[in-house]
């Protein structure tokens, strides 16, 4: 099969703060030739890139808000984030965990620092992901899916290159730990020293990978370094990663849905119609009730 290529890598924006909790580069649709048609089902990605925070009576983080048509993937690689939503769904997204929350036809959600990690304070690392739903799931009912660590599918690589975590999708016929409603391919490769891995995907699929941790190459050529964001081709299907010290790399890659966006703030759907029937529906108490 034909090499993929990288189209082009991003180094990381200018931070912003979502609520007083989390400071985040918003790759996706923030960067260049990266907006939501463009990496389509992978709508929004925001990085919180390891950031200290000093011990707080208090606990940051983002109050009550509304989600509508797609869902939301939370990945923690340091602290730990606390949550809750109007479905009565609540928890504690720990390191190496995953939180994978359909928003579909509309929910309440809150998430900030948890209490013991806030008062205690230290180091933040995450990773939010906007996974956008086919128009005839978006108004389906909202779900929860709470992926520990030590329940998610892992891959070892050969020799001792290390493990490729699959979130969602599949690699090698392992089959990933999450649930999905289009194709979409969601895999943590945590590389020792000197490590590689290889992925495959179709050609069409959108395709990109974020550095979370140490340096790496792409078909060995052009360093990726720590924070920096790789988009690729949709030409070829194959390539390889490799490290010289480690690397933890987040990799995704999903189907495009070829269909209209309409978004606006926290709803994305098909027509401005539907988006005006969101806040509607919100204004209205349809999305269930939630305590700030």
């Amino acid at each position: 099969m034909a090499t993929k290529n990288t189209e082009l890598v991003l180094t990381p924006p200018q931070p912003h703060w979502v609520g007083d909790g989390f400071r985040v580069h918003n790759f996706i649709p923030g960067g260049y030739r990266t907006d939501m048609a463009r990496m389509n089902p992978f709508i929004l990605l925001d990085y919180g890139a390891r950031h200290f925070f000093p011990s707080s009576d208090t606990q940051p983080g983002v109050g009550v808000h509304p989600h509508r048509g797609f869902e939301t993937v939370t990945i923690a690689y340091k602290g730990r984030v606390a949550h809750h939503d109007s479905a009565g769904n609540s928890g504690v997204i720990g390191e190496g965990d995953v939180q994978w929350m359909t928003a579909a036809s509309g929910i309440l959600h809150k998430e900030y620092h948890e209490k013991e990690f806030s008062l205690k304070g230290g180091e933040m690392q995450m990773v939010q992901l906007w996974v956008n739903l086919p128009a005839r799931f978006k108004m389906s009912a909202p779900k929860y899916q709470s992926i520990t660590n030590d329940q998610m599918s892992k891959f070892k690589l050969e020799g001792d290159n290390g493990i490729v975590e699959i979130i969602a999708g599949e690699y090698k016929n392992v089959k990933g730990s999450a649930s999905t409603f289009s194709p979409v391919n969601l895999l943590n490769a945590k590389l020792n020293k000197g490590g590689k891995a290889g992925f495959s995907f179709p050609a069409d699929f959108n395709t990109a990978l974020l550095v979370i941790e140490g340096e790496i190459t792409i078909n060995n050529t052009g360093e990726v370094k720590t924070d920096n964001f790789a988009l690729f081709l949709n030409e070829g299907e194959d390539f390889e990663i490799q490290t010289v010290e480690g690397a933890v790399v987040l990799v995704m890659s999903g189907e495009n849905l070829n269909e209209p966006i309409a978004s606006h703030g926290p709803f994305v759907m098909n027509t401005k119609q539907e988006i005006l029937q969101a806040f509607d529906d919100y204004q209205k108490g349809k999305f269930g009730f939630l305590e700030d």
